[in-house]
């Protein structure tokens, strides 16, 4: 008489529970990745803010004035223009000599799925701003350890 010994399998409702628990801790994965690169290029609107603040400040420095009319620098600046890595639209409003005001906005994915931060400003004074979805003050939250 043989000894039969009985091989052991993973039973289906033993794979299936597997299955959901991986594609659980897939789906939190993929949400705190997808946050975190959110946040990370948030700072490709404050950098390219701050580089067009700085060229501004540079002609007032020579000139005594933000106006591109005056300042041939600012030129290059002037009307929409896309942030150093594509993921904003630049734009910066230069109401009268002594003022200016640069405001950035997503541009494409995956910024444009940040509603924490919708929008971003840049005063002639220094001031920082941010607004989410809601028009909400989320400036701490967007300009981070910059503001």
């Amino acid at each position: 008489m043989q000894n039969k010994s009985r091989i052991r399998g993973f039973s289906l409702i033993e794979i299936v529970v597997t299955m959901a628990i991986v594609a659980l801790l897939a789906s939190m994965a993929i949400a705190s990745y997808s946050r975190y690169v959110r946040q990370t290029n948030r700072s490709d609107a404050t950098k390219t803010m701050m580089s067009y603040a700085q060229t501004l400040q540079r002609c007032y420095s020579q000139y005594f004035t933000y106006s591109p009319a005056t300042c041939p620098a600012s030129n290059n600046i002037a009307g929409p223009t896309v942030s150093l890595n594509g993921y904003y639209t630049i734009n910066v409003a230069v109401p009268n000599a002594t003022t200016y005001t640069i405001t950035a906005t997503p541009l494409k994915a995956p910024q444009t799925n940040d509603t924490s931060c919708v929008s971003f400003t840049l005063q002639s004074t220094g001031q920082q701003g941010a607004l989410d979805a809601g028009n909400n003050n989320t400036t701490q939250t967007c300009w981070g350890s910059l503001n």
